[in-house]
């Protein structure tokens, strides 16, 4: 989704280039490239049991791009917080994920940091946007009721808005962690009843626990992402009206 929301002199699908093969990535990229890597294992409950293989992908594959970039954007998630609190995470704030997705996006945090000195490190949450699977057209598939989890908070963004924040950082010096995410919060549940609202749906959604719902990876209770740069995007709702514009 977010990738196809960029606008690159070069956009190169993960069919033409696999970041996990090192000569191929330098091949592909040169020291004067501003690369924006959206390549990633977002499969959250496939790296339980395909750890080592997310790893690849999020942290091996990250090193290539970063050894082979002119400066690079590492784009990361929430999931690299364990949750527990309830005021947004800073980027000063120690990561402790709880998942083994949450672990290979730090490992390639940390394996992007060390190969590149010109790199933006920026953690974003719950994306949606057009081109791929997403809980908005999820949402609008259902009916005529949908139980939808109560108590996981953060903040759905839209990866238009997403994209043009990325570009307008990759031209600046201001490298290091950033946190992109929409301005504002809710959960889940307050996310889809405002779907329905908005898509003019009669639809209704009913509250749950996250305990009537168990995944294979825990999901982080509260993620909502703040800024010790001053850095915003427009707010979920924005969001939401931007992308039910937009769809086909």
């Amino acid at each position: 989704m977010l990738g196809q929301d960029l606008e690159a002199d070069v956009s190169l699908t993960r069919a033409q280039l696999d970041v996990t093969d090192r000569d191929a990535v330098r091949a592909a990229i040169t020291g004067d490239d501003v690369v924006i890597n959206c390549a990633a294992w977002t499969d959250v409950d496939g790296a339980e049991e395909h750890e080592a293989e997310a790893l690849r992908i999020n942290c091996d594959g990250a090193r290539n791009v970063a050894q082979a970039a002119g400066r690079v954007i590492y784009v990361s998630t929430d999931y690299v917080f364990d949750g527990t609190r309830r005021e947004p995470y800073l980027e000063s704030d120690p990561a402790n994920p709880q998942t083994a997705y949450g672990r290979t996006k730090l490992a390639g945090e940390r394996a992007t940091a060390e190969a590149n000195p010109r790199h933006f490190i920026v953690r974003t949450s719950w994306l949606f946007g057009p081109g791929g699977r997403n809980f908005v057209e999820t949402m609008l598939g259902l009916g005529p009721e949908v139980r939808v989890v109560d108590d996981q908070v953060g903040s759905p963004t839209f990866t238009g808005h997403l994209a043009d924040a990325l570009v307008t950082l990759a031209r600046t010096e201001d490298f290091g962690i950033h946190h992109l995410a929409a301005a504002g919060s809710c959960s889940w549940f307050e996310f889809a009843r405002e779907i329905f609202a908005r898509a003019g749906s009669d639809t209704r959604a009913e509250p749950c626990t996250t305990a009537e719902f168990p995944r294979p990876a825990p999901r982080p209770p509260y993620s909502v992402l703040g800024s010790e740069h001053g850095e915003r995007l427009p707010t979920w709702q924005e969001g939401l009206d931007a992308y039910l514009g937009v769809r086909v």
